[in-house]
């Protein structure tokens, strides 16, 4: 997981789904003739490969090495082993000089996207004494422009991070994409829960589920209110009690809250726990409009506690049916963040901040205190009213990451980075977060809403576009930081 100065800790009693532990292929190369040729020089590749295997299953990985490749037989049996064991990266540790043709097959057949890594030793050569061999160790930079052509010869996109083994600055960017690619495999293997219906005239927010599986992988799950109505008639007084004690422990309840709604939410929100159990989600995107008394419409203004309850354990679960932000939040949970469901709210150009919230659902294990539920006659623009959830976003720095469709079905990854600051806010029952971007709110907003945002993503919290950038990479999605860059 990625380390953030406001780490992310679910408070009791609910426990946060962990990342996915990536697997990675390791692969090193070298021109064969070398090793009959140089003593020694084997033997410093091998320890080089050993000490970044380690350092990659510290990062949160399993490595699986799979030794020197000496010619072009050896790269196309490295290729076989590796495709096999369908791994979900291959790190070519370029030690030193290489032809590309003893790597082809690896990159063409080994079937999973390429990360080259070029370390040497140390710092610095030690001039005075090294003789070729020694050198040798230390001229990954001879072959790598020959490994970046090839993988462009053949349509790959080519990755690289160069640098020496105890390089902080290399390591910061090969934990970006091992950590990237752990989210990949996520998303790979994710099930996404469609409950109900669009909101109606929502244009911005409809999802083209080919294009979320031509991303993403992994499967989009259309469910019915009946699917939770079923769930919920099965809820026990018992059953009940447990959630509410849970409520109690996570939310403060304000005095004017409404304790009737609040126990008919607790009810609900152990039926969606049996939902996402059921049908093995991992996000859900909900709306049912409603407007009579009916069960349905009763349970679909029900969903402020249980969507909140499941978000802080890392199953976003949002309203209006947003299935992309759903996952925008699920992203920036994995990566470390957490991820709580946002749109514009307004702008305070006397203080130059952005304010940014949404109603019906928190994630509490970013928020500075613990959740309010306040009472609403009305859900705005929606059926119905009862306890809403009032939350803000821990001071600090933040990340917006939305998930835009584009006009030819492509997907485009937004983020933008800034700092969650203290101020006022409205005590509306919504989530409600100030956050510097260090420019004319006015101008940020603008460079967001045209970047080609939905009004809807996730607020995180740390800075992560540049994991966001390498798991676009990863996942061949375009990528757009909004202003100002750090």
């Amino acid at each position: 997981m990625t380390s953030h100065p406001f780490p992310v800790i679910a408070p009791e009693p609910l426990t946060r789904v962990p990342s996915e532990h990536p697997k990675i292929a390791l692969v090193s190369g070298g021109l064969g003739v070398y090793w009959g040729q140089f003593d020694g020089l084997l033997d410093t590749v091998r320890a080089s490969a050993a000490t970044i295997a380690a350092r990659i299953e510290g990062i949160g990985a399993t490595v699986t090495d799979f030794g020197v490749v000496s010619d072009p037989v050896g790269g196309a049996a490295a290729a076989d082993r590796i495709r096999q064991a369908d791994v979900d990266l291959i790190v070519l540790f370029v030690s030193t000089y290489m032809t590309s043709a003893q790597v082809l097959p690896i990159f063409k057949y080994g079937g999973a996207p390429i990360l080259l890594v070029c370390l040497q030793p140390g710092r610095s050569m030690d001039h005075e004494n090294f003789g070729t061999g020694d050198w040798l160790g230390y001229a990954g930079s001879a072959g790598l422009p020959e490994m970046c052509v090839a993988l462009e010869r053949l349509g790959l996109p080519a990755r690289s991070v160069s640098g020496h083994l105890d390089d902080e600055r290399a390591w910061e960017k090969i934990g970006r994409y091992i950590r990237a690619t752990g989210v990949k495999a996520t998303l790979r293997r994710g099930r996404y829960g469609l409950l109900g219906h669009l909101y109606p005239g929502m244009f911005d927010i409809a999802s083209n589920i080919t294009s979320t599986y031509s991303t993403f992988g992994g499967h989009v799950e259309i469910l019915e209110l009946d699917d939770l109505r079923r769930l919920y008639e099965g809820v026990t007084e018992e059953d009940t009690e447990t959630k509410l004690r849970t409520v109690e422990k996570i939310f403060s309840i304000d005095a004017g809250a409404d304790r009737t709604n609040i126990r008919f939410q607790a009810q609900v929100s152990v039926a969606l726990d049996r939902l996402i159990e059921e049908y093995d989600l991992d996000t859900l995107a909900y709306f049912h409009m409603g407007n009579s008394d009916d069960i349905y419409s009763r349970l679909a203004t029900a969903f402020p506690i249980g969507a909140t309850l499941l978000s802080t354990r890392g199953i976003p679960t949002v309203t209006e049916f947003e299935l992309r932000a759903g996952i925008a939040m699920l992203i920036t949970g994995q990566l470390g963040g957490g991820g709580t469901f946002t749109e514009g709210q307004a702008l305070d150009f006397d203080r130059g901040h952005v304010e940014l919230g949404h109603n019906d659902a928190a994630d509490a294990s970013i928020t500075s205190d613990r959740p309010v539920l306040r009472n609403l006659e009305v859900f705005h623009g929606k059926s119905g009213g009862g306890a809403s959830v009032e939350a803000t976003v821990r001071p600090g720095p933040v990340t917006q990451f939305s998930i835009g469709e584009m006009h030819d079905g492509r997907l485009r990854f937004i983020a933008s980075e800034g700092t969650a600051v203290a101020g006022p806010a409205i005590r509306i029952g919504n989530t409600t977060t100030r956050v510097d971007f260090g420019c004319d709110p006015g101008d940020w907003t603008d460079a967001w809403a045209q970047s080609g945002s939905t009004h809807h993503w996730s607020m995180a919290v740390g800075h992560l576009a540049k994991d966001i950038e390498a798991l676009a990479d990863l996942l061949g999605a375009e990528f757009r930081r909004i202003p100002p860059s750090s």
